[in-house]
C-alpha cells in the first residue's frame, strides 16, 4: 500500500503538502528536461565533430569523457542522497546539466569539449539519479504504478529534441545559439516546477554513513538493471550497423529499424504501468526478459531486414519497463530510502552502458555481429533468472 503523501512530501518552508497531481506533473517536467537536454546534445554530435575536425577515432575518445564523468560521480551522488532531500540534488543537478550542455555548444577546442563533456556526464548523473529518487516519492502517492510513464516522457522528449536538432542543422544554426536557447528554456521549466517536487528525508541512520556499495539485495536489482542498460546501449550503438552488415539493409532501412526499436520502447513505457497494475511488476519483468531474449536471438538466427525490424520491435518492448520497474521495486526495500537505493542499483547498472557495447565490437571482430547478438540475448536470461530472486519487503510506516 502506498504511504500517505503527507508523510513523505512537504514543500520546503510550507506546512501544507503538495497534491499528488502537481507532484506528478513536476517530476514529469524534470524527466522531460533530462531527455530533451541529452537528445539536444546527441542531435548535434556530427556538427561538433565537423566543427572541431575530429575523425571517428578521436570522436570516440572524446565521447568517453561523458560516461567517465557519470561513473566517477556515482559515489558523490549516493553520498549526497544519504544526507539531503533528493529535491535539492535534483534541482542542483538540473541547473548544472543545462549549464554544461550550453557550454558544450560554445566549445572551440577539443580539450574544452572533453572537460565540458566530463562535467556534463557528472551533472547528468546527479540529475538523473535524484530525479528517479523523486519518482519513487511520487509513486508512493498513488495506489497504482505510474513510474513507467515518466520514462516514456523522457523518450518523447528525446524525439522532440532530435527533430528540433534536425531543423537547426537544416537552417544552418550553430550549436552555440541552439544550445543556449534550449538551456534557458529548460532551466526556466526546472525553476518553475521545483516548488511542487516532493521532500524526501533521508533516514537518520543513512545520514551518519557515507557512500555504501550495493549489498546483496541491491546487487540483485543492480544486475537486472545492468542487463537492461547493456541491451539499450547495444541497440543504440549497434542496431543500425547490424541491419546493414548482417542483413544487407540500405542505410535508410537500417535507420528505420532503430527507429522502430525506439518507438516500441516509448510505447512500452506508456503502457507499462497498466500492465504492471494488472499483471504485477515481477511478472511484467519476466515478460520483458523473454522479449529481449527472443528478439535478439531471432535477429541473429534469421538475418533478414524486415524480420529484423520485427525482432527489434520485440527488443524495444522488452527493454521499455525494466529500469523504471526495477527502480520502483528497489525503492521499497526496508532500511534504505529511495535516493540511496537508486544510487546503489545504478552503480551496477551503468556498467552495462560502459562495458557491454564495446564488448559487442570485440566479439564481432573475433567472430561476427550475429554471434554478438546471440550472446547479448543472454541478457534476457539474466533478467529472468534474477527476477525470481527479487524479494521486496515493503517499508514500515512509522
Amino acid at each position: 500500500m502506498p504511504l500517505h503523501f503527507k508523510q513523505i512530501n512537504t514543500m520546503a518552508g510550507d506546512p501544507e503538502s503538495v497534491s499528488p497531481v502537481r507532484a506528478r506533473i513536476a517530476i514529469a517536467v524534470f524527466f522531460f528536461v533530462s531527455g530533451f537536454g541529452f537528445a539536444t546534445w546527441a542531435s548535434r554530435i556530427p556538427t561538433i565533430q565537423q566543427k572541431l575536425h575530429l575523425n571517428e577515432a578521436q570522436l570516440g575518445a572524446v565521447l568517453f569523457a561523458m560516461p567517465a564523468g557519470l561513473m566517477l560521480t556515482l559515489p558523490l551522488t549516493g553520498f549526497l542522497l544519504r544526507r539531503f532531500s533528493s529535491r535539492y540534488i535534483m534541482i542542483s543537478g538540473a541547473l548544472l546539466y543545462n549549464i554544461m550542455m550550453c557550454g558544450v555548444g560554445f566549445a572551440t577546442q577539443t580539450w574544452q569539449l572533453v572537460v565540458l563533456l566530463f562535467f556534463f556526464g557528472s551533472s547528468r548523473n546527479l540529475f538523473n539519479i535524484s530525479a528517479n529518487a523523486q519518482s519513487i516519492g511520487v509513486q508512493a502517492l498513488y495506489n497504482r504504478s505510474i513510474i513507467a510513464s515518466l520514462h516514456g516522457i523522457w523518450s518523447i522528449a528525446g524525439f522532440v529534441a532530435g527533430s528540433l536538432g534536425t531543423l537547426m542543422v537544416s537552417a544552418n544554426i550553430g550549436t552555440s545559439w541552439h544550445f543556449l536557447v534550449v538551456s534557458i528554456v529548460l532551466t526556466s521549466l526546472c525553476c518553475y516546477f521545483f516548488k511542487d517536487s516532493v521532500h524526501q528525508r533521508p533516514s537518520p541512520h543513512e545520514r551518519k554513513g557515507g557512500f555504501v556499495w550495493p549489498n546483496r539485495t541491491m546487487l540483485k536489482f543492480g544486475l537486472v538493471t545492468f542487463a537492461s542498460m547493456a541491451c539499450e546501449g547495444t541497440m543504440t550503438d549497434w542496431a543500425a550497423i547490424y541491419l546493414r552488415k548482417a542483413t544487407g539493409a540500405t542505410a535508410g532501412m537500417a535507420t528505420a529499424g532503430y527507429a522502430i526499436y525506439m518507438a516500441a520502447m516509448t510505447l512500452g513505457r506508456f503502457t507499462g504501468d497498466r500492465l504492471a497494475n494488472s499483471l504485477g511488476v515481477k511478472t511484467l519483468l519476466r515478460y520483458c526478459g523473454i522479449l529481449m531474449f527472443s528478439g535478439l536471438l531471432l535477429a541473429a538466427l534469421l538475418p533478414y531486414t524486415l524480420f529484423g525490424w520485427f525482432c527489434f520491435l520485440l527488443v524495444g518492448f522488452g527493454v521499455s519497463c525494466v529500469v523504471p520497474m526495477t527502480f520502483s521495486m528497489a525503492g521499497k526495500v526496508q532500511h534504505m530510502s529511495g535516493g540511496p537505493a537508486i544510487a546503489a542499483v545504478s552503480t551496477v547498472g551503468y556498467f552495462g552502458f560502459l562495458i557491454v557495447p564495446p564488448a559487442v565490437g570485440f566479439i564481432a571482430e573475433a567472430l561476427n555481429l550475429r554471434w554478438s547478438f546471440v550472446l547479448m540475448s543472454l541478457l534476457g536470461i539474466l533478467i529472468l533468472w534474477m527476477v525470481g530472486k527479487l524479494d521486496v519487503v515493503p517499508k514500515k510506516i512509522s
